[in-house]
């Protein structure tokens, strides 16, 4: 191998793990104690403010300017005995990442010297530049005015030295600009419309909570290896490299022995997650090599997506301490799985019971089998939608490929649950849904549907979304996404759908029917409008593409054209009934998610056409260079000598330079035609269109060379280097 490349690959392997000190005491004595939460609240207010600042957090009141102040003397004078000196309003711009400007609590006193202040003006609202993150056109450079407000139901943290409060960000006409305001507003729609419904079963329900359950998917690269691989820096993916002869094939890597050096990055995160409320649990090599999955315990949706998005930025600052970078990319690596996030979702009442999960009596399992029905009924209606919340340039490359579920939106429920969905639609009866004392789903009156085990739905890993006893997985979620975007979506649906159920059962009601029967004929009709998006079998399989076409489900794949289905008319008018997110504000992350795709795959394209004409192609022409050379003294020699299979190795060499070179070419000039789009749509289809596509042909013939080039001149590290932590 070239100089470089094995000092890099004698670097990776001379790196030992960091020496990570167990904490002196149990997570039940370190965790929180970064975050702001009920036991700082009690020590650091009084008795008064506390319980005023509680009732904002649970039921909205506002905050008074007086209390606000005692607040933020009691949140800095906490943040400043944990060691902090600044404050950052945190919030998530449509970016999908953070972002936090850092302010000192020294203030200058006028005297020459400085007090340490912070008011509750400062902890309620701030003022970032709003022109200068993606805004999809709502904000001009001109009109850089925007506001970050304080979100009290998700408690401030301190990382570093810094006390970090969680905002939401909006321009100064209004509109979101982030992720945050609008999962808050369907986190409100989801409970208004859901406890309405809750109260045909349970008046004494206030309250639907939703939970998250995040399982977070990356991998681990040596650092020294990906500083020599522009494309892992830059694109976060492998635009070139040939698979290796050994990979995920043996399935020796799920679950298998965490590598020491993995277990000590491990363990470094978790502290600091458990420090910062973050209830990490599980652990876990994942199926492709150097792959791994970090999982916590369930929490309210709004917390649980800002402790992903703070696990995601912390995640890089550990990595780099044990000399690995993260790889969040979906797809970093061909011919071998790809990184998700699946994102485990469920409703509970303030009065304990999860609505997603079978009861005990008539009434509860006939709440149950309202919400089950009424989320696979949301899911058919917008499972256009819900796919392009999932969309994007780097996911598009993961969808449909070893063991990622396709790029087609469908529910898995299992044979039993199906069966019993398909017996309620057929049946003439609305007899109770009960279950026995060993917890078997039955129904009384109609023997001939089978019994369900608790929990005994099988896991599909095809399927989009798929029902797992007690919750909805959705799997098609990407490593690297801002999960709220896809719960601002679901949640959105499902309030909607639950709006359009009560409405409908009310007539009935009004009507002079009895309210089970009601729900019951209400179901029937949902039960049997949503069939098409019911689906057990194979996600992967072409007939499936082709019934799933017939059923009238979005088959669309290109990410671009996707991205339409925030426009289409049903996703506006719902978005505006539910008061999650306006017409102007669809249109403009809808601009933003064209120009972020367009972005992308032209960064990708720069990177690779540098790759091919400065790395690539100069070694594969040294190499060939050296064979002809061969191939002239065995010409001078003569004597019996042949040098046949050198000119073929030559002629292999020169055609895969030459279709290289020429690809190359092709794909800067369509980039540069381009480029001239004004249209942010036009754009992005150009690109998806004539420019990516450039992309694999290209790929190819450069994995051919790399099988063919000397090893000792190859300038990349090798798929067999970079994927075997040493």
């Amino acid at each position: 191998m070239s100089l470089l490349r094995f000092k890099m690959v004698e670097a990776a392997i001379n790196h030992r793990a960091v020496e990570v000190k167990a904490p002196a005491s149990s997570p039940t004595e370190y965790f929180g104690t970064k975050v702001f939460g009920k036991e700082a609240m009690r020590r650091y207010l009084n008795k008064t403010i506390y319980e005023q600042l509680l009732d904002t957090m649970q039921r909205g009141t506002p905050l008074t300017p007086d209390i606000a102040d005692n607040v933020a003397a009691g949140m800095r004078q906490w943040a400043m005995d944990n060691g902090a000196d600044h404050y950052t309003h945190w919030f998530q711009p449509l970016t999908g990442g953070t972002a936090e400007k850092h302010d000192a609590f020294a203030e200058p006193d006028g005297c020459g010297g400085v007090l340490d202040q912070f008011s509750g003006k400062v902890l309620i609202q701030q003022e970032p530049d709003a022109s200068s993150f993606p805004n999809g056109g709502i904000r001009n450079t001109f009109e850089a005015r925007g506001y970050s407000a304080w979100d009290p139901t998700s408690p401030a943290f301190i990382v570093g030295s810094t006390l970090c409060i969680p905002t939401v960000f909006i321009a100064y006409t209004g509109e979101a600009l982030d992720y945050k305001t609008p999962l808050l507003r369907s986190i409100a729609a989801v409970d208004k419309a859901a406890t309405e419904v809750c109260h045909y079963f349970d008046k004494d329900v206030n309250r639907v909570i939703q939970y998250l359950g995040w399982e977070q998917e990356y991998f681990l690269v040596d650092e020294s290896l990906w500083a020599v691989r522009p494309d892992l820096m830059l694109t976060g993916r492998t635009l070139m490299g040939h698979e290796s002869a050994k990979n995920q094939q043996l399935e020796d890597h799920y679950f298998g022995a965490i590598p020491a050096r993995v277990i000590a990055f491990m363990a470094d995160l978790e502290y600091e997650c458990l420090k910062l409320g973050i209830p990490v649990k599980t652990r876990h090599n994942e199926v492709a090599p150097n792959q791994f999955e970090l999982a916590p315990v369930y929490e309210e949706c709004n917390l649980a997506n800002d402790h992903n998005q703070l696990l995601m930025t912390i995640m890089d600052k550990i990595a780099r301490r044990h000399n690995f970078r993260v790889l969040l990319h979906e797809k970093p690596f061909k011919g071998i799985n790809g990184s998700g996030k699946h994102n485990n979702w469920s409703l509970g009442t303030d009065t304990g019971v999860n609505l997603l999960s079978p009861g005990k009596t008539a009434s509860e399992n006939l709440q149950f089998i309202t919400f089950l029905v009424n989320v696979i009924s949301a899911v058919y209606k917008h499972n256009g939608l819900l796919k392009a919340a999932i969309m994007s340039a780097t996911n598009s490359h993961r969808l449909g490929a070893n063991e990622a579920p396709p790029v087609i939106i469908s529910t898995f429920l299992g044979t039993q649950v199906s069966a019993v969905l398909d017996k309620l639609e057929a049946s003439q009866s609305d007899s109770a849904i009960r279950f026995n004392a060993k917890n078997v789903f039955k129904m009384s009156g109609i023997s001939h549907i089978p019994t369900l085990l608790l929990d005994n739905t099988d896991r599909n890993r095809t399927s989009a979304f798929a029902f797992t006893g007690n919750r909805f997985e959705f799997r098609a979620v990407g490593s690297s996404d801002n999960c709220a975007e896809a719960m601002i979506v679901l949640n959105t649906a499902v309030a909607d759908e639950l709006t359009q159920f009560r409405s409908r059962v009310d007539a009935k009601i009004e009507a002079g029917m009895r309210k089970e029967k009601a729900i019951y004929e209400v179901l029937k009709a949902m039960i049997h409008e949503s069939r098409p998006i019911r689906f057990d079998g194979n996600g992967y399989s072409e007939e499936w593409r082709e019934e799933a076409t017939r059923r009238g489900l979005d088959c669309e794949t290109s990410a671009p054209l996707v991205f339409d289905r925030y426009l289409d008319p049903s996703s506006v008018e719902m978005f505006a009934r539910m008061g999650v997110l306006s017409k102007v504000e669809l249109e403009a992350r809808t601009e933003v998610k064209w120009e972020t795709y367009t972005k992308k795959i032209q960064i990708e394209g720069r990177v690779l056409g540098d790759l091919t004409m400065n790395h690539i192609v100069p070694i594969a022409s040294r190499y060939e260079a050296l064979l002809l050379d061969k191939v002239y003294k065995i010409s001078q020699i003569g004597k019996g000598l042949d040098a046949t299979s050198d000119i073929d190795l030559i002629k292999r060499i020169q055609r895969h330079t030459e279709d290289i070179q020429r690809l190359t070419t092709e794909m800067i000039e369509a980039r540069k035609v381009a480029n001239k789009i004004e249209d942010q749509r036009e754009k992005a289809l150009a690109y998806h269109d004539t420019v990516a596509t450039y992309f694999d042909p290209i790929r190819k013939h450069i994995d051919r060379l790399e099988e063919i080039v000397d090893d000792q001149m190859w300038p990349l590290p090798k798929y067999r280097e970079l994927l075997f932590l040493r």
